[in-house]
């Protein structure tokens, strides 16, 4: 297939991007993953040089500065990589012909909601990460290439990065006190899942913007008390609102207090739903277990 003849992935050392190299793999589709040493998105030259001696037909970026209280401080820095970088990749594609795929943020909506958010709903970021991703977004849209797709997803966690439970597992064993935010509402997910609902819609040639996280929700409390439940953790967490923990960490970026995303529309498309979120944490604990270590 055209699409899958040359695959490159920016951020190849995070967590997502390892979960896309995994899918890859298993489909045997050759690829090259660099990291920020290999490409820096966030300059022009370096993006140049890597369409210029890697010829992708399909890029997919995963690229991003996701520390969200850091962002705070750091407002340009995210708005370099998570923004302007995403728009040095999107006019390198448009010139190139190239597919391509970036991954945004339930942060870009500001929680006032009261259902899941569908890709057409008003975004309104009230961080300065979500403001930095949802840049990106904007100047990935008018750079006008003829193939992209932005898939927006939400408290993302898996193999090869740091992640919530991972966190709250090693706290949980270490006998750290837990005190775990109640009052906000997501979906956790799986990078893995994210990574093969990507593909899903690839080989369907779907382009566009679209939600993909596991289905169902939870707070961060309940989502703390199933991993230390999956992974056999005796801890107790408590549950605080946010409230109180900005009066714990006054510095921390605000967050939707809701912030669910419609997968609906992906089930339609590709004739199938995303599984429900605590399989996918399952999954990550048998992952977990089969490498020996979080």
């Amino acid at each position: 297939m055209e699409l899958y003849r040359s695959i490159v992935i920016t951020g190849g050392r995070g967590m997502l991007a390892q979960a896309v190299v995994n899918v890859l793999k298993q489909r045997t589709l050759a690829h090259v993953a660099l990291d920020r040493a290999q490409c820096d998105i966030s300059r022009e030259s370096d993006v140049a040089r890597m369409f210029a001696d890697r010829q992708p037909t399909l890029l997919i970026n995963c690229a991003a500065h996701t520390k969200v209280d850091l962002c705070e401080d750091e407002q340009e820095k995210a708005d370099a990589i998570n923004g302007h970088g995403v728009g040095n990749l999107a006019r390198a594609a448009r010139e190139h012909g190239t597919f391509l795929v970036h991954y945004s943020t339930d942060f870009v909506f500001d929680g006032k909601g009261m259902r899941p958010y569908r890709p057409d709903d008003p975004v309104n970021p009230l961080s300065a990460y979500g403001r930095s991703k949802l840049l990106g977004e904007k100047l990935l849209q008018e750079a006008a290439l003829q193939k992209w797709l932005i898939a927006r997803t939400a408290w993302l966690y898996g193999r090869g990065g740091p992640n919530f439970p991972r966190t709250i597992i090693e706290r949980g064993r270490q006998g750290q006190p837990l005190k775990v935010v109640s009052d906000q509402v997501g979906s956790p997910t799986y990078t893995q899942d994210l990574a093969e609902a990507t593909f899903d819609l690839l080989d369907r040639n779907r382009t566009g913007i679209w939600h993909l996280t596991n289905s169902g929700q939870t707070s961060w409390h309940e989502f703390a008390k199933s991993a230390l439940e999956e992974f056999g953790v005796k801890a107790s967490v408590t549950p605080i609102t946010t409230a109180d923990w900005a009066a714990i960490r006054p510095k921390q970026a605000h967050r939707p207090s809701y912030s669910v995303l419609e997968v609906e529309a992906f089930a339609r498309a590709v004739n199938r739903p995303m599984r429900p979120w605590r399989q996918g944490l399952r999954d990550f604990r048998k992952a977990v277990e089969q490498a020996g270590s979080l």
